[in-house]
């Protein structure tokens, strides 16, 4: 057998380089780079080995450098949900907080389906220094280290703790990646000795390998009991969610509710797969569910879930489906989703999915009523979304208003990236995307901090498209060093800062619950009454984007806004648009009920009418079974 001697290191990094991934015929790296950030952990090993690939040619795989190891596994989840998930980087990391700072990044991934290889590096498995810098001392057990609370948040966990042991590792972290049912963070331990030691390879491990992503295909007499249950809907409704992205079904989808008349709605996942002006285009659904969406879901008899995972925001808590008689039929790639609610499950790729029930299904459509009935509803949803965009709200502008401009000032392929806080909401009734890639809100895990390094993510795996950061200052503060990468790696992409001095969500979510949006507001602590609630503190967020590299715009209204955006959009470089707005909204009206529960007994007036208020809602939860 021939043999190469290289370190475990320096063997990760040349096999990494040579992985592919393949879907109906078109094939890309898998692994096109590795972010990382260096320490005493990783320098000699990782480090050493991406210097080395890169300064003799012996491996391909670019090395970029980060500001906050959560902030680089941010990127590249980003990356890979630009990319359907067929590609994504690694990260490196070195010992102790290091690693740890990147598991956020992947309980991210995981809850939201996309793919990441995580390299934190762990302690010595000779334990020859032991405790070394940054090791916990476990009393249960020497093989203990902060890395195990990956465990809880990866699709697969191995420690390598010996060279050999690489191999099996390698290949497994490869097929979960690629496996696009369970994909999610993978993480491979590397003991910071083991990354050093020497090993005789062998020379087939580093071979060309292209691990085919299958579309799985529906099982005829699955299909035939969808079937049976579609025809029989009198107000069908589609929800489309993550699934009927990454399978690039966009356009059998389109076809289908068009000739069968069913009306689409979308999770935040889902969102452009049918363009937001599509006659059956009918807008998210759930807890910040539009109009439109909302009641056609209180009576829908039949619910074809195609790709969604069904989340609490999706189901409004289980209370948007208020159909006593309501029927699930779910296709969906992965078991787990595809049987919730008691459904008629069709395992399958959407696409295929969704030709089959097309195939069986053209000599039947809703009654001509149903169309007409949806065609009303999205008329007066388009009077609530303009109504929104031109509040005339002042001084400050509603937040609403600059969304409204934002969607005027955008082209069909710019990506609107968010994540958490007040705008999701807004976004999923108000942002009409017409591009699948055009709505990039990570809502599973709703991560604060996410938005402005997925934007160098978003950047990377498309440069051709316009990339918009939307981001609040909550958000902000979490994690805005990332910036420095986007100058550093010369990306231009464009950060609209929304500044309102607090948690505007939360806040109102507060407000609702009876908690009269404590600790929710950026103030002074007053003197008087010992809370949060003096003065605005004097925060310069568009003075930290400047010092942080990028070009900065002001805006007071939304005119101002407009003219910014546009000067933004010709930069060549990273530009922040700073904007303040009203914390107190107005925001869109809701049509949908979150399941937020509010404290039983309490000495509070407004906390005891909210428990009211919560316990009329509760009547309308169930289970669908």
């Amino acid at each position: 057998m021939n043999t190469v001697r290289l370190t475990t290191a320096q063997a990760l990094v040349r096999f990494l380089a040579a992985q592919y991934s393949e879907r109906d015929g078109q094939e890309q790296r898998l692994i096109p780079g590795v972010w990382g950030i260096f320490g005493h952990g990783n320098v000699a090993g990782i480090g050493q080995a991406l210097l080395q690939a890169a300064t003799t040619g012996e491996a391909d795989l670019p090395y970029y450098l980060a500001r906050n190891e959560q902030g680089m596994v941010h990127a590249s989840v980003a990356y890979a949900k630009m990319r359907d998930r067929l590609a994504t980087f690694a990260c490196t990391a070195s010992t102790g907080p290091g690693s740890t700072n990147m598991i956020t990044g992947a309980a991210l991934a995981t809850t939201n389906r996309i793919p990441v290889l995580l390299l934190p590096s762990d302690m010595f498995a000779t334990r020859a220094a032991d405790p070394v810098l940054q090791q916990l001392e476990d009393t249960r057990g020497g093989d203990v280290t902060v890395n195990d609370t990956f465990r809880a948040v990866s699709k697969y966990f191995d420690r390598v703790q010996r060279p050999e042991q690489l191999i099996p590792a390698a290949l497994a972290a490869m097929r979960v990646l690629t496996d696009p049912v369970e994909t999610g963070a993978v993480t491979l331990a590397l003991p910071q000795d083991v990354q050093a030691e020497a090993h005789d390879w062998p020379i087939e491990f580093f071979r060309r390998r292209v691990w085919h992503v299958g579309r799985p295909v529906p099982e005829p007499a699955a299909v035939e009991r969808a079937v049976r249950l579609l025809r029989n809907a009198r107000k069908p409704l589609i929800v489309a969610g993550g699934g009927a992205v990454y399978s690039g079904a966009e356009t059998v989808l389109r076809a289908f509710a068009e000739g069968t008349g069913i009306p689409v709605a979308d999770t935040h996942a889902g969102k452009g797969a049918v363009p937001w002006d599509h006659p059956y285009a009918v807008g998210g659904i759930g807890s910040t569910g539009s109009h439109a969406a909302n009641e056609l879901a209180k009576d829908a008899d039949v619910v074809l879930g195609i790709g969604t995972r069904y989340s609490d925001f999706t189901t409004a808590s289980h209370t948007v489906f208020a159909n006593p008689d309501v029927t699930f039929v779910n296709l969906n790639v992965a078991r787990l989703d595809a049987v919730k609610h008691s459904a008629e499950p069709l395992v399958a790729d959407a696409r295929l999915g969704i030709q089959a029930l097309a195939a069986a299904l053209t000599d039947w459509e809703v009654a001509p009523g149903y169309r007409r009935h949806t065609r009303e509803l999205i008329a007066r949803t388009r009077e609530i979304e303009e109504a929104c965009f031109h509040v005339g709200h002042g001084p400050l502008p509603a937040q609403t208003e600059i969304l409204g401009a934002l969607n005027d000032v955008l082209d069909d392929r710019a990506v609107v990236i968010n994540a958490a806080g007040s705008m999701p909401g807004d976004l999923q009734q108000l942002w009409r995307a017409r591009d699948p890639k055009a709505y990039h809100v990570e809502y599973a895990y709703s991560c604060m901090g996410y938005e402005v390094a997925a934007g160098v993510g978003a950047k990377m795996a498309d440069p051709t498209r316009e990339v918009v950061v939307l981001v609040g200052d909550g958000s902000y503060l979490m994690m805005a060093q990332e910036i420095v990468t986007m100058v550093s790696e010369g990306l231009k992409v464009v950060i609209v800062l929304v500044q309102n001095h607090g948690f505007a969500s939360i806040g109102a979510l507060s407000e609702s619950l009876g908690s009269q949006r404590f600790g929710t507001a950026y103030r002074y602590r007053n003197g008087d009454s010992g809370l949060l609630d003096g003065g605005v503190l004097p925060v310069d967020l568009a003075a930290n984007a400047s010092s942080l590299g990028a070009d900065v715009l002001h805006a007071t209204s939304v005119e101002e806004f407009r003219t910014a955006m546009e000067k933004a959009k010709a930069a060549t470089r990273t530009t922040v648009v700073h904007v303040e707005t009203d914390l107190y909204g107005p925001h869109p009206p809701g049509h949908g009920w979150w399941d937020v529960p509010v404290s039983e007994v309490s000495a509070l007036d407004t906390t005891r009418t909210a428990h009211e208020t919560y316990a009329a809602h509760k009547q309308a939860q169930r289970h669908y079974l």
